[in-house]
């Protein structure tokens, strides 16, 4: 029987490439994300490669979407073995005394509380059925400071005592946690934040030992070794993927 896994923020950037990557597994796919456009490319995607693949519209910083994104995946596909916990923003790249509280509070409610309510419900299932595997995304940010991106760092550094806790709660019944941490990745979410700061792409491709910035392809490659049979034995790490970006900090 074929496995399923979760991917939110599937509509584009790592989780699109993640999606794709497990698809090529024959795992089927529930693709997760508030763009219904992206969101149903990634599904159409999936299935041009042979698993099954359905889209849920969610907005993952209210609990009751992310509780429904649960119920239509078991719904639909049975069970679920896999998640990709990945939906997530990065801010405006203000300082960070000329930020906003809405958007502190938007990224906290998106990063964090959409990260901590996505492993409360899947978590539920996983442990029901006797273990799977989660992939928390969080961020070279989330492993060392970076300028302009204060709330960012704190949800990601979020990220990585979850990882952590939920393993020592739960690995006993079966549960593998792990996150990876890229470092700046050829992503939307990432271009548009260059964008807006065109000094911060010149600074972080100098900062990079590889000098270059990552690929979405690269990161959906560790995410699909850390969620599948071939890591089973690796829990609640923290994996750097950034080109040597941390390595001196």
């Amino acid at each position: 029987m074929a496995k399923t896994a979760i991917v939110t923020g599937g509509g584009s950037g790592l989780g699109q490439s993640a999606a794709l990557r497990l698809a090529q597994e024959g795992i089927n796919i529930a693709v997760v994300d508030i763009s219904e456009k992206g969101g149903n490319e990634t599904v159409e995607q999936v299935k041009a490669l042979g698993p099954d693949a359905i889209f849920i519209r969610a907005d993952v910083s209210k609990a009751q979407e992310v509780k429904n994104y649960v119920d239509k995946t078991v719904e639909h596909f049975g069970s679920i073995d896999y998640f990709f916990n990945n939906a997530g923003i990065s801010g405006s790249g203000k300082q960070f005394l000329e930020t906003d509280i809405e958007e502190i509070e938007q990224i906290v409610g998106i990063n964090m509380l959409g990260a901590l309510y996505g492993l409360r419900y899947v978590a539920e299932v996983l442990v029901n059925n006797g273990g799977g595997a989660i992939v928390n995304t969080a961020s070279s940010a989330g492993v060392i400071g970076q300028d302009t991106v204060v709330t960012y760092s704190a949800t990601k550094h979020g990220i990585v005592g979850m990882t952590k806790s939920l393993v020592a709660e739960y690995a006993k019944d079966g549960l593998r946690v792990n996150a990876v941490a890229p470092g700046p990745t050829e992503t939307p979410m990432v271009k548009a934040y260059f964008d807006a700061n065109p000094k911060m792409k010149k600074s972080a491709e100098e900062g990079i030992p590889q000098k270059r910035l990552g690929t979405s392809d690269e990161v959906a490659e560790l995410v699909a070794f850390l969620l599948t049979s071939k890591a089973q034995y690796i829990n609640g790490d923290v994996i750097r993927i950034d080109g040597g970006f941390t390595s001196t900090k």
